[in-house]
């Protein structure tokens, strides 16, 4: 007969202790991991998009020269964004949002806020030229992006977006989306005046 000592049974009790709690850990893991990807699919759902970084973040303009939409004299080219603060906005006629935050750019167009360059993405220039004739052109110059490559450069997710750009033709702003008043007069004005100040030598 084996006799068991009170030692060898503490010591059995303690290896299936622990194997019980490894158990529990690995049977823990699936869980966690799917707490975590919940956690940072939340996170990312409750972002402002317009609010995503943009790796151009005060990179020169990428370089491009595009030909204008129907109907219009002056195309778009990088070499344009020099000299002046300015927008560029990334527009479609097919894009609804774009209908939407399109009398804003009237507004600033009508009070020669700023200037507006309009950037046509992945349009049939008869569309686009129709769109602007029926809504009004709010742009200085417009660009023909028929393929979509100029945009691939800018780093632009969809349409609209809007860039806010230095008159020493660096890319100081991105908004995701169509331009709401709130962005308009806690960001994108507010910085367009800061960099004419800086352009002109004063404080930013």
């Amino acid at each position: 007969m084996t006799h068991i000592s009170a030692d060898d049974t503490a010591k059995t009790e303690g290896s299936m202790a622990a194997a019980v709690s490894r158990r529990r850990l690995l049977l823990s893991f699936p869980a966690v991991g799917f707490a975590g990807l919940a956690a940072a699919f939340a996170w990312n759902v409750s972002r402002d998009p317009s609010q995503l970084p943009s790796a151009l973040i005060g990179k020169p303009v990428p370089r491009f020269d595009l030909p204008p939409v129907e109907g219009r004299t002056l195309g778009l080219a990088s070499r344009n964004l020099y000299g002046e603060v300015s927008l560029v906005n990334v527009f479609a006629s097919w894009c609804v949002a774009c209908r939407a935050e399109h009398p804003l750019f009237m507004r600033l167009a009508e009070h020669r806020s700023v200037p507006i360059h309009g950037l046509n993405y992945k349009d049939r220039t008869q569309d686009s030229a129709r769109w602007l004739n029926t809504l009004g052109d709010p742009y200085n110059r417009t660009g023909v992006d028929r393929d979509g490559r100029v945009a691939i450069d800018w780093g632009v997710y969809g349409v609209p977006e809007t860039f806010v750009v230095g008159a020493d033709g660096r890319i100081a702003h991105k908004h995701i989306g169509p331009i709401t008043e709130q962005a308009l007069g806690e960001t994108i004005l507010p910085l367009v005046e800061r960099l004419r100040r800086q352009a002109r030598g004063g404080v930013s």
